[in-house]
């Protein structure tokens, strides 16, 4: 069976990636197409394979700019070749879906997210853009819309990533979705000693809808230390933070770091709406608590009073009541039964997700 993976772009190795790698050990022979690819920033697992570009690639500072292309890549993905292939598999966050395959082949969209710039987080894209930007949303992502809709119908299957997400497929495009969490390596982050001290960790890209400003403006109001960790952060941002008691660890985390992070944070604080939610699981792997807004993929991620909390609403004084209720409850040795956190977080491994999509793929009589 001839396997084609279509990942919008292969420009940082994330979640989505980690999707793609794992469809990789269940279809060893597949192609990758794509429209950007930065090897520098592929693991061996993907820059081995045969990995097909677009036109976007050619275009000046693609590996930088790449999402200021996206109105190009609508055309690009009808431009791949994909006659030859019985299995298609499209990774959904920016554009992949919308590729033609043969009248033969089958396709399935892992869709992480309907673009959340198109749909849902538009107006918070829009008030972030610059007048530029603004411009041209507002005359093309009209347009976009009704393509994203449209090439909706080219899948045969929609798998969600969470129930979150699986409700949005239904919202936006009128199509059910199968509902298979993505692979977290569990066994990296469980294999650490917890060995917690004095401050709450937020971890992740410093981008609006993480809310990052919840975590801090909580934690100050409060008296308590906070480390920031992530990418993202502007140099006048790290000198306000730091003047106020933030410990900063700006930059790109490797997954090693972030399991010393997780072994020794009091708790994660988790205050944005993740269509998902990776970060979460891997604190929980190695021990770590986590406080999230409740709402979003965090509602399917985090064990409530047994591998964390949640606060009700995105405000600080909402995120100051759930850290003084998690340190009331962190005094009775609520959050200690390391073994709980464990038999949690298996349910999330690459060896169920694998099972899954075979499943999948077994009742449809496509393998």
């Amino acid at each position: 069976m001839k396997v084609a993976i279509i990942h919008y772009w292969l420009v940082n190795f994330r979640g989505g990636e980690k999707v793609i790698e794992a469809f990789l050990e269940m279809f060893p022979q597949a192609d990758i197409y794509t429209h950007v690819y930065d090897p520098k920033s592929m693991p061996e697992t993907i820059k081995s394979k045969r990995i097909y570009t677009s036109y976007i690639q050619k275009l000046p500072f693609s590996k930088k700019m790449y999402r200021r292309y996206m109105p190009f890549m609508l055309r690009a993905l009808s431009e791949f070749n994909l006659q030859d292939y019985d299995l298609v598999i499209s990774s959904e966050s920016g554009p992949a879906k919308g590729v033609v395959p043969n009248p033969n082949a089958y396709h399935i969209c892992y869709c992480h997210s309907p673009m959340r710039y198109l749909w849902d987080m538009y107006h918070e894209y829009f008030r972030q853009s610059n007048f530029f930007v603004r411009f041209f949303m507002k005359r093309l992502i009209p347009d976009i819309r009704l393509w994203d809709i449209a090439s909706a119908n080219l899948v045969d299957c929609f798998i969600a990533n969470s129930n979150y997400v699986a409700k949005r497929i239904r919202r936006y495009y009128n199509r059910e979705a199968i509902v298979v969490n993505p692979p977290v390596e569990i066994d990296k982050f469980s294999s650490v000693e917890r060995t917690p001290k004095d401050f709450y960790l937020f971890f992740g890209q410093h981008t609006g809808y993480k809310r990052a400003d919840l975590a801090i403006e909580a934690c100050i109001n409060s008296g308590r230390k906070l480390m920031l960790a992530g990418a993202g952060l502007k140099k006048r941002e790290v000198r306000r933070y730091q003047k106020a008691g933030i410990i900063i660890l700006n930059g790109r985390v490797s997954s090693d770091e972030a399991r010393e992070l997780f072994a020794s944070a009091r708790a994660l604080i988790f205050p944005g709406i993740e269509d998902f939610g990776i970060v979460p699981l891997e604190a929980q792997a190695a021990g770590c608590p986590v406080i999230a807004y409740r709402d979003g993929g965090a509602l399917e991620t985090v064990k409530e009073n047994i591998t964390g909390l949640f606060f009700n609403e995105q405000s600080p004084a909402s995120l100051i009541e759930a850290l003084d209720r998690f340190e009331a409850a962190e005094i009775n040795g609520t959050f200690n039964d390391r073994a709980a956190f464990s038999d949690h977080v298996q349910q999330f491994s690459y060896e169920v997700f694998k099972e899954k999509i075979s499943r999948v793929l077994a009742e449809r009589k496509r393998i």
